[in-house]
């Protein structure tokens, strides 16, 4: 397979030469690490994915024999880094599904190859900073926050990125290269172009426009007008201005919302708005993210809302996903925590159908989710979100969701222009960085119905725009092509 070099020349800008031969050094203590498989030829199966059954997705996994795709078939690649990834390539294949496609789920970090391990390796150190930005004051000003607004955003970071993702070419020999192929992170995007795949979209996650996420010889999908002028001009990437992307591989496309979150935005906000009228109690979700981190927001966040819980004013549901040791430490921090809880574990069955009773009745208490299963400890959220009054979360990729949401602080710099769109929009509180703001924040939204059913009426307005349309536009683009 012949791979073309896109480390040198970025969008017609010329790389210097010590980047350059940076980025050639870190390929190769990838393949002295481990090995190297340019060469190996790799088949492709396929598998269910019983979580996602509904939109009929199938995994892509190691095989024997040549891979069949069906005719109809738009590929969704994607790495496991938090949960974000994970959740907008959910969404991407809920719209391929509901356009008429079969979706067909590529996780790159799965597999057993070299690239697939530079991947893990990259991923254990991202989480592990992430954790310790939580913890470490001076960690996370000096070295944390700068890496993800600055460091990431710089031209030179991508050239030396580009060089990584040859490494995965070889995982893509099995696939046609006339596939629509969506990538919710960047490495996915890459190795399908160095692959020689040519009809790919790189759906960026973030608001703030950042070289990390460019794919030369993609289109690039981003969610809002503010990363469309970033990227057009690639602002900031360098010390001096860049040439930018070329219109036909920039696309503004909206929100990568799941179709049935979006085809249902009308009957949620109605539910919500008739349970704020009867004075139900205010249903609050809260979610621990893909890296587990924010373990003091959380125990202050519980403790504020626990004394609303007693008096039946809120009603409480916190969606671990697969990180039971956050259950543990609430346990370990808040008196008789567990007997407070309904738990709901390892039963995803049972978590549905406790979803699927919470639209008609009145719902009282704790109620705790967890999920050892990747899928499903992701997509329960989803479940939740369309029966609550609000989501508290970080502005990660939820921040572009269809609920009304109370901004956690953000976890890496990169996260804040989320925050900022959200606010903007109207559908989202902003950004509330310590204990004070928000609690602040939540006293103001459980006392102040006229102020939910503001926040809450604005996503109907919102949808009248299209601006959640955003993963069906990505889906369009990928079978179009460029």
């Amino acid at each position: 397979m012949e791979i073309k070099d896109r480390s040198s020349v970025i969008f017609g800008n010329q790389i210097d030469k010590k980047t350059i031969k940076k980025g050639i050094k870190g390929k190769q203590k990838f393949i002295k690490k481990f090995g190297d498989d340019t060469n190996k030829e790799y088949h492709l199966g396929l598998e269910p994915i019983p979580t996602l059954d509904f939109i009929g997705a199938q995994n892509l996994v190691l095989s024997d024999k040549p891979l069949q795709l069906p005719n109809n078939a738009v590929v969704v690649g994607n790495i496991r880094m938090g949960f974000g990834h994970y959740r907008i390539s959910i969404a991407l294949a809920s719209c391929a599904k509901a356009l008429g496609y079969e979706p067909i789920w590529m996780d790159l970090a799965s597999f057993d190859a070299t690239g697939s391990k530079m991947i893990r390796y990259q991923n254990d150190l991202y989480s592990t900073a992430s954790r310790l930005s939580q913890k470490i004051y001076l960690f996370n000003k000096l070295f944390w926050e700068p890496l993800n607004s600055e460091g990431f955003r710089q031209i030179t970071y991508n050239s030396t990125d580009q060089k990584n993702s040859e490494l995965l070419a070889p995982l893509y020999r099995d696939l046609p290269k006339e596939t629509p192929y969506v990538a919710t992170h960047v490495w996915p995007s890459q190795g399908a172009v160095h692959a020689g795949m040519n009809h790919v979209v790189n759906a960026i996650p973030d608001n703030w426009p950042m070289a990390l996420h460019l794919s030369e010889g993609a289109i690039h999908a981003v969610q809002t007008p503010f990363a469309y002028l970033g990227y057009k001009m690639l602002n900031g990437m360098a010390k001096k201005p860049l040439k930018g992307i070329p219109e036909t591989e920039l696309k503004e496309v909206g929100h990568y919302i799941d179709h049935e979150l979006v085809a249902n935005i009308e009957k949620d906000v109605g539910a919500r708005n008739r349970r704020i009228k009867n004075n139900e109690p205010i249903r609050i979700l809260t979610s621990v993210g893909g890296a587990g981190a924010g373990a003091k927001s959380f125990l202050e966040i519980v403790n504020h809302l626990l004394p609303m819980v007693k008096e039946d004013k809120v009603s409480l549901f916190i969606n671990l996903g697969d990180h039971l040791d956050m259950f543990e430490f609430l346990k370990k921090k808040i008196k008789g925590f567990e007997k407070m809880c309904v738990t709901h574990f390892d039963q995803y069955d049972e978590t549905k159908e406790f979803v699927s009773k919470m639209e008609n009745e009145v719902i009282k208490g704790i109620h705790i989710f967890y999920h050892k299963n990747i899928f499903e400890a992701v997509y329960s959220t989803n479940l939740l979100m369309r029966q609550v009054e609000l989501l508290i979360t970080k502005p990660s990729e939820l921040a572009f969701y269809p609920v009304v949401k109370v901004m956690m602080k953000h976890i890496g710099g990169h996260e804040v222009y989320g925050a900022v769109h959200a606010q903007e929009i109207g559908d989202s509180t902003f950004e509330c960085p310590d204990k004070k703001s928000m609690t602040e924040m939540l006293d103001r939204l459980t006392n102040d119905k006229d102020l939910l059913i503001h926040l809450n009426n604005q996503i109907v307005k919102l949808k009248a725009t299209g601006i959640y349309d955003g993963g069906y536009e990505v889906i369009k683009l990928a079978v179009k092509g460029k």
